[in-house]
């Protein structure tokens, strides 16, 4: 058989379709494939509102016609300012499909800071839940949006001088088409108060939140599955709740909002109601929880075989313990706004699933291992890279597909980035031969004692393993 001769300089090509990675993919297939799954959200008045994923789809798509309509053009900012619930989770897949950029604005911050971080955005439009009217009053003079869409979280009736959101929906164009975008192209905007000097803001895009979410679903990560029942306690606003509502749209995942009630006593009557497998928070929240489970074992439990995901802050291995004798298995990871947000998932490896109980909880403790798609490396005061011993302590650095390059319209700053084009996350840790990540401190917070560098976050772990002591913090004086 005679072959064609093939030129040394031919260049092979691939086959395969491009096809850009859309957000608005996600919220197709869990119309399409998911129709059934449930959106659970706690009223102001304690009560619940049950939607389908049918009704979820039907409804994002109203808001991004209606948007639309109402004289969204690509690229502009939408606000929202509002608590954890179905409506804010039509606000994620809806301003991005009309071709919006969603902003979630941080209602625990003041209203000054609000209010300059929207003008910074140049937030066109606001939506805004009418519980929340009062602190948008605060801000309102400093921060004139063009539009606000009252969402009626009390089921009260809209003031007059804001748009209903409902009526917004109601009315919107029955014809909707997803507007145009190329996969690089803006969906999401989250600002971050973990540097120095004013709030920056990171901008999200198609590409890198839909590979962030395809890669935080893995086995050894969240794990989601359809039939699991997620429960995000993180505040949407809060790196967008850690990427959860994407993940579960993704695979059809039932959603449990507990909407502005987050004290411990709800958070566990709400979870006895519903039966979230998994739920996801801030180590405060599960310190105060822990607290009421121990004190008052006879009232308050929690239901059997749950998992929850903590990050945030260093998880004390005190408190990991805890929830086990409670039934309750705690991963941890650690990330930043600036990388979409995970980083590290706490598991074990392969090689380490015959260890005894302490070398099991000391690794649960620990940060835990990098995602794929992120490179990560430890860098020594030289300023060279450090190897994976456990021992020698330095900068932490990421780049990859979901970690942000800069800042959005603030110069570039060579604390935060590399020439190499490394992200500085500022926080300071060692990696051990297994890849385990062991956060020691934030480099603003370290302390030297004679000649030494002392983790202040051991520290507060040795102090917090004490019955006595609920929280810690260590500061050099």
């Amino acid at each position: 058989m005679n072959f064609p001769r093939i030129e040394e300089k031919s260049m092979i090509r691939s086959t395969m379709q491009r096809v850009p990675l859309s957000l608005n993919h996600l919220l197709e297939r869990a119309g399409r494939l998911y129709a059934e799954s449930e959106i659970v959200s706690r009223l102001p008045d304690k009560s619940l509102a049950r939607h389908r994923f049918a009704d979820f789809y039907r409804r994002a798509r109203q808001l991004a016609s209606a948007l639309q309509a109402a004289g969204l053009r690509k690229g502009d900012r939408v606000a929202t300012l509002c608590w954890n619930h179905h409506a804010h989770l039509e606000c994620y897949f809806g301003i991005p499909a009309a071709g919006g950029v969603m902003h979630t604005l941080n209602l625990r911050l003041a209203a000054e800071e609000i209010a300059w971080i929207a003008n910074h955005a140049r937030d066109r439009f606001l939506v805004v839940d009418d519980i929340l009217l009062p602190l948008y009053e605060q801000l309102r003079a400093q921060a004139p949006f063009e539009r606000v869409i009252v969402f009626p979280f009390s089921r009260a009736a809209v003031a007059p001088g804001y748009t209903d959101y409902e009526a917004f929906l109601a009315a919107a164009p029955a014809q909707f088409e997803y507007a145009p975008h190329e996969e690089d192209d803006p969906v999401a905007m989250c600002y971050t108060s973990g540097t120095t000097g004013r709030p920056k803001g990171v901008v999200y895009s198609h590409r890198s939140t839909v590979l962030h979410t395809l890669m935080a679903n893995q086995p050894d990560h969240w794990g989601l599955g359809a039939g699991d029942s997620v429960m995000p306690v993180t505040p949407m606003f809060h790196a967008n709740s850690w990427g959860v509502p994407y993940g579960c749209v993704m695979i059809g995942a039932r959603l449990v909002f507990p909407g502005p009630h987050l004290h411990p006593e709800d958070l566990l009557a709400l979870m006895h109601a519903e039966r979230p497998k998994f739920v996801l928070g801030v180590p405060t929240i599960w310190l105060t929880m822990l607290q009421l489970l121990e004190s008052q074992p006879e009232t308050y439990r929690l239901p059997p075989g749950m998992r929850m995901l903590v990050g945030g802050a260093p998880v004390p291995e005190a408190m990991i313990r805890a929830y086990a004798r409670h039934g309750a298995e705690i991963r941890h990871g650690w990330g930043m706004t600036e990388m979409s947000p995970v980083g590290t998932i706490s598991y074990l490896k392969p090689e380490l699933q015959g260890a005894g109980e302490d070398e099991r909880f000391r690794r649960f403790a620990m940060a835990g291992v990098p995602v794929p798609l992120l490179d990560l490396r430890i860098v020594g005061e030289a300023g060279t890279e450090l190897p994976w011993d456990g021992k020698q302590v330095g900068e932490v650095q990421v780049r990859g597909a979901f970690i942000t390059g800069s800042y959005h319209e603030v110069p570039q700053d060579p604390d935060k980035f590399t020439a190499d084009g490394w992200l500085r996350t500022g926080d300071v840790a060692s990696l051990d031969t297994h890849g385990y990540l062991r956060i020691t401190d934030r480099t603003k917070d370290l302390v030297k004692s004679g000649g030494e560098w002392i983790s202040s976050v051991d520290m507060e772990n040795l102090l917090m393993a004490h019955p006595a002591v609920q929280e810690a913090a260590v500061i050099a004086v």
